[in-house]
């Protein structure tokens, strides 16, 4: 069933064409992930969907009655609420019908003091239907279904009696997310759901929407997170779309195909073009009317050919950046750390060993001390207890999230080339080229960039550095996903040492051989990348009932119970019309051993054997039937 059909939707800003004739449908229940580089028009096209952006022209179908909720990555709530009022907003009717039903109770107690009368009745009546109403609507679990999807998005249960206004940024934003989802739109549009959420707040939320009954549109940078939800790409290039019915990673097979056959064939024509170019330009040359003529024919067919558009292939020049100084064996070496803050203890016992060449993951809920760990690391917060030993000629380098280490007020380029001096200026253009800054681009003030093109100054920036021991805290957030791929591709290449906090899983799968969780007791090693862990984390042994199971067994054995509930539920409805189709075999019989019982139907002997043959064969029948019955309740 369509919800929300788009046909020839165009925008454009001045003489900048955003979006141009963008035709789609979405089904009820789709999950599609809409993907394109930074201001290829995707939070556009989301502003013109939710109506708070005027499209220039084409048609917009949406079912009647449709809603649509409207996560925006930048959001800002001003409240005085407490996190948990706040959501209690969005049950506002519930609440105002559970204050009508605590009315009428007081009513009908007052009615019923006078006996039973023709009021009461009513009250009773009324009283009875909006109670039921009441509880289709979960009246009596939604206070139940805050709590679970607060906590599923990594509040706890202290921050509940929390005011709003007392939130960071990143907490509001899984505010505004947790009530759009208590709120089931049938439409969501989500842009950038994942970010300030931890992996297993993804997790939770990847769950979440895949049992999801509505449709939701989905722009997200989380590669990961698009494998696992979505079963359409809407890619968004050159002001177009185009459509993919597959998850991202098939799409990025597909999509590499597709443009080796579109450069080839582009290549191809270019070719041509070229050759009866150079074959007119001869015979123009020759003179003469046979070959003047020759020329304006080829010419003709020329001027007829359809001149393909250049493929957008996006020119990714891979980046190397390698450490001048090698580092010792052993770069960096934790023993038995600890750090409190006042009387909350933040880490214990924490212990850990880097080796030169690992590429290190640091995973862990939100607030259990990863950024703590890392300045604690680079000197700049003082454990408590335990050392921290760098290895011999190990120098940092290290990318800040909040990006403190940018000057505001200075250009892009006498940003790297302050910190570069003895580079030239083609050598500095060239180098902030292969980081997608091009032409003027290079004289912005830093303070006019993006947050994504902040952060890839500041990579670039620390790429440029000495260092030979990376620490990178979130490096990949507010990258679109080709900066993404180009620094994944520079650091698999990269020979020193690499240690990064990261959300992004998708990342964490292709750049790193270690992983270790850092949770509220302790820290654990994972040799291996994030699906690695993963395939661990379900082997590690539970005690359930008394007995040791693996997570793994434990999940087929949940499977099993299923799966016999299934049967046991499927028997039972067999059972139950077997029942009804031999009770309605039973009255057929009785309506003919009564018929037979007539006196006077003896008087026509080819009804009375009719009937009989008729009773005989329903006796067959019943006694087949009978047997099917025994066998199922017997099992």
């Amino acid at each position: 069933m369509i919800v929300l059909s788009c046909s020839n939707i165009s925008k454009a800003y001045v003489v900048d064409e955003i979006l141009k004739d963008i035709s789609f449908t979405v089904e009820y229940g789709d999950k599609i992930g809409i993907i394109g580089l930074n201001g290829s028009g995707k939070t556009t096209l989301f502003n013109i969907l939710a109506g708070e952006t005027h499209k220039d022209k084409g048609e917009i179908y949406i079912q009647k009655d449709l809603t649509i909720g409207y996560l925006k990555q930048h959001t800002e709530i001003a409240s005085n609420n407490t996190i948990f009022e706040e959501c209690l907003q969005v049950f506002e009717p519930l609440i105002q019908m559970e204050r009508e039903i605590r009315r009428l109770e007081e009513e009908i107690a007052t009615e019923g003091a006078n006996g039973e009368t023709e009021k009461l009745n009513q009250l009773m009546k009324q009283y009875s239907h909006l109670l039921e109403e009441f509880q289709n609507l979960n009246g009596y679990g939604f206070k139940s279904e805050i709590k679970g999807v607060l906590k599923g998005l990594g509040f706890k249960d202290e921050d509940l009696d929390k005011t709003v206004e007392v939130l960071s940024g990143g907490q509001k934003a899984r505010l505004s997310l947790a009530k759009l989802l208590l709120e089931k739109p049938d439409l969501l549009l989500l842009d950038e759901p994942t970010n300030h959420l931890d992996i297993e707040a993804i997790n939770w939320l990847e769950s979440y929407l895949k049992e999801y009954k509505g449709a939701a549109l989905i722009i997200s940078h989380d590669r990961y997170f698009l494998d696992n939800i979505v079963s359409k790409i809407f890619l968004l290039e050159d002001s177009r779309i185009k459509i993919y019915n597959t998850n991202y990673t098939k799409y990025m097979k597909q999509r590499k195909k597709e443009l080796e056959v579109l450069k080839k064939q582009y290549e191809d024509q270019q070719r041509e073009i070229k050759r009866q170019e150079e074959i007119i330009r001869r015979f123009s040359n020759y003179g003469g009317q046979r070959y003047i003529k020759q020329a304006q024919s080829r010419q003709k067919m020329l001027d007829r050919i359809k001149s393909m558009d250049k493929p957008m292939i996006n020119k990714k020049v891979k980046i190397t950046f390698q450490p001048k100084i090698k580092s010792g064996r052993e770069v960096l070496r934790v023993d038995k750390l600890g750090k409190s803050f006042e009387d909350f203890k933040l880490l214990e016992d924490i212990n850990f060993t880097i080796y030169r060449g690992d590429k290190v993951g640091l995973i862990g809920p939100n607030g259990v001390g990863k950024t703590t760990l890392f300045k604690m690391i680079l000197g700049e917060i003082a454990p408590d207890e335990g050392d921290i030993i760098l290895g011999h000629n190990v120098h940092i380098g290290y990318f800040d999230q909040e990006q403190t280490e940018l000057n505001l007020s200075k250009t892009v380029i006498d940003e790297i080339w302050d910190e570069n001096p003895d580079f030239d200026y083609y050598t500095i253009r060239t180098i902030l080229s292969r980081f997608l800054f091009i032409g003027d681009d290079i004289f912005k003030e830093v303070g006019e960039l993006s947050g994504g093109e902040r952060g890839r100054l500041q990579l670039l920036k620390m790429m440029l550095t000495d260092a030979n021991f990376l620490l990178m805290d979130e490096p990949t957030n507010h990258l679109d996903i080709d900066s993404k791929e180009v620094l994944e591709d520079a650091l698999l290449d990269y020979e020193g040492t690499l240690f990064v906090i990261s959300h992004d899983r998708y990342f964490l799968n292709r750049v790193t051989n270690k992983i270790l969780e850092l949770t509220t007791e302790g820290i654990k090693e994972y040799l291996g990348n994030y699906d690695y862990y993963l395939e661990k984390k379900n082997e590690i042994v539970v005690e359930e009932e008394g007995d040791f199971k693996t997570k793994t067994q434990i999940k087929l054995e949940r499977k099993k119970e299923k799966e016999k509930r299934e049967l046991e539920k499927k028997k039972k409805k067999e059972i139950l019309e077997l029942e009804e189709l031999i009770q309605a075999k039973e009255a057929e019989i009785e309506n003919l051993d009564l018929l037979l019982c007539q006196p006077e139907i003896y008087d026509d002997p080819e009804r009375v054997l009719e009937l009989t043959r008729q009773r005989e064969e329903l006796q067959l029948g019943l006694d087949s039937l009978y047997d099917k019955w025994i066998s199922l309740t017997e099992d």
